[in-house]
């Protein structure tokens, strides 16, 4: 099931994961070193026609001699359409080197059976990427999948956030339907908002997405600290967990709380999750206090707020 509900440490998802653009080689160590869960090389929008084959060259060359201590951090590339001959060869180029590859504009599944190598995160990017998403999820292939909203609002005409949830659900449930890891969010392209980004990324998470696509490094720490479980959730998640504790000590099948409700399974394995994942994110300062209103605002759509710095690096469609 999509989501990080459950699941050892080792296997959860990414929270955090930064672009940097495949013609600033200058900038991978960079990344790498940033405290990104992953790096996307991107070899896409970030970069200019007249530089793509040196972005190739830069991400080849820095995945062959990548070292031993980089490892910790998975080197994802973002390569060109599928569609076109640059992104065909960009595949062919970082298909066995990378960790992953990300494919944009990915509009069918078909396209799909002719990749190899890493696995494939693929970005969907269109009205007809959101059609075909549960298909697209469930191609073998397929590691992830995750919206680029900026090409999908431009295609349609959407300034509603009401909509643009519609279509991010729609992808959550292809990808829990897929048995893939949860959604991560668009990126938030107002580097200099971390206000804005906070609450950009509390009303996806209130969705069902789960991490987020970076653009700058003074990003991630405020990623980390949206994605942990608030004080609140934590300490009712410990209560479920030491009741749970307790009951299998006792041998007890039903887990009373102590306001009276009782717990199953699956609300065990929640709690069980909530606690491990704010231990994980414990050194990013204090958890967010809950929210007042979880649902995703209608204020303010989750590409930004205006008046924010200038992106750095890639960013999704």
């Amino acid at each position: 099931m999509s989501g990080p509900v459950t699941g050892a440490p080792g296997t959860w998802p990414p929270v955090t994961w930064l672009y940097v653009p495949g013609d600033r080689p200058e900038r991978f160590a960079k990344a790498v070193a940033s405290g990104a869960d992953v790096v996307i090389i991107d070899l896409e929008d970030a970069v200019a026609p007249a530089r793509k084959d040196e972005a190739r060259a830069n991400a080849v060359a820095y995945l062959r001699a990548r070292r031993d201590a980089d490892a910790a951090v998975r080197v994802h590339v973002r390569v060109n359409d599928l569609a076109t001959a640059r992104g065909r060869d960009d595949l062919a180029a970082v298909g066995e080197l990378a960790d992953a590859v990300r494919l944009p504009k990915v509009e069918s599944a078909a396209v799909l059976d002719a990749v190899t190598g890493a696995p494939a995160y693929a970005l969907l990017e269109s009205a007809a990427g959101i059609v075909n998403a549960r298909d697209i999820a469930a191609h073998p292939r397929v590691a992830g999948v995750a919206l680029g909203e900026q090409d999908l609002a431009a295609e349609l005409s959407i300034t509603d956030e009401t909509a643009m949830n519609h279509l991010r659900l729609q992808v959550v449930l292809a990808a829990a339907a897929a048995g893939l890891p949860p959604v991560p969010m668009s990126v938030y392209p107002h580097v200099k908002d971390e206000a804005g980004l906070v609450a950009s990324c509390r009303a996806g998470r209130a969705l069902g997405l789960f991490g987020r696509t970076a653009i700058h490094p003074r990003q991630i720490p405020a990623i980390r600290r949206a994605f942990r479980p608030s004080e609140e959730e934590t300490v009712r998640a410990a209560e479920i967990v030491e009741a749970a504790e307790r009951a299998e000590r006792e041998g007890i099948g039903a887990v009373a709380l102590p306001d009276g409700r009782f717990a199953d399974a699956p609300i065990i394995a929640r709690a069980r999750h909530t606690v491990a994942l704010s231990r994980r994110l414990a050194d990013d300062g204090p958890a967010p206090p809950r929210s007042t209103d979880d649902r995703p605002s209608r204020e303010r759509p989750s590409g930004g707020a205006p008046g924010g710095g200038r992106a750095v690096g890639g960013a999704d469609g």
